[in-house]
């Protein structure tokens, strides 16, 4: 089951993670937030140990953040 989370503009976005490859050949994983259960090129997940979610206050969008 994926993570998801209610802004507070009433809008559901389900967490999903990805590797991209970098210029230099460097693989890094990348967390982002979409409207839909799926997404063509990125795997829903569980919320990681590690971070946590954070509502820009302006346009209600959600990013993760890691814990301090």
């Amino acid at each position: 089951m994926a993570y998801s989370q209610t802004n507070s503009k009433g809008v559901t976005y389900y967490l999903f993670e990805s590797e991209v490859t970098l210029r230099g050949g460097k693989v890094q994983k990348i967390y982002f937030f979409a409207k839909q259960p799926t997404h063509a090129t990125g795997k829903a997940i569980e919320l990681p140990a590690d971070r946590m979610v954070q509502e820009n206050p302006r346009n209600g969008f959600l990013t993760l953040k890691k814990k301090a």
